[in-house]
């Protein structure tokens, strides 16, 4: 009887290992994936599949999150200057656009699907994330809360004050391209990804820094 036991589990573990064997690795099964998507996906309306190609910023920032443990930081640092060079500052040195538009662009989370024609105004669907005027009902927190962003900033009291000149620059590439400033940030790079336009930026700036703004009421 114990010879008879040996042999089954001898030849489990036989048919186990060859099983193992044809098991396999990740970087097959990666590309496996990377066939199998690439032939499932067509190109339809303004989405292209060109949209699944991976940058080296999110490859870096996806194994790190598989790893469990922040990106390195001298990694961080320079894909983040990578990032930082994308950001087209105001040439005329206005930041400033009509609050009201940059409302209505933070509640709007309309536009690049496949039935979208090019060049129709997105929404920039802040409120998916933000919290901004405390009269609106819903609203996401997976980012911080931005309610009184200039207020608190100093911004609304002195714009033209070098903190406030900072702070305003800052915003603006944040606005522009979140991972110049966050490497692995999940904030969309609204204007470097055509989101949203330039001037639609100029009224989100002033949706968070005018003083007549809710955000800042």
């Amino acid at each position: 009887m114990k010879n008879q036991t040996a042999i089954v589990f001898s030849t489990i573990s036989l048919v186990l290992v060859a099983g193992c064997a044809s098991v396999p690795g990740s970087a097959e099964l990666d590309k496996i994936t990377a066939d199998i998507v690439k032939a499932s996906f067509t190109d339809k309306g303004i989405v292209k599949v060109g949209v699944l190609n991976p940058e080296d910023i999110n490859v870096a920032c996806s194994a790190a999150d598989v790893a469990g443990k922040p990106l390195d930081r001298e990694i961080a640092a320079a894909l983040e200057a990578v990032q930082l060079k994308t950001i087209k500052w105001p040439a005329d040195g206005n930041y400033m656009g009509d609050w009201k538009k940059g409302e209505s662009l933070a509640q709007s989370g309309r536009g690049l699907t496949w039935t979208d024609e090019a060049g129709e105004a997105n929404g920039g669907n802040c409120y998916n994330c933000h919290k901004l005027d405390p009269k609106e009902i819903s609203y996401g927190t997976i980012g911080p809360s931005l309610y009184n962003y200039g207020k608190i900033r100093g911004v609304t009291a002195d714009p033209t004050s070098p903190s406030s000149k900072a702070m305003i620059e800052y915003t603006w590439g944040k606005i522009w391209n979140a991972k110049a400033y966050n490497a692995c940030s999940v904030m969309p790079r609204a204007v470097h990804k055509g989101i949203i336009t330039e001037a639609q930026a100029r009224d989100l700036m002033a949706l968070l820094l005018d003083p007549k703004s809710p955000v800042n009421q």
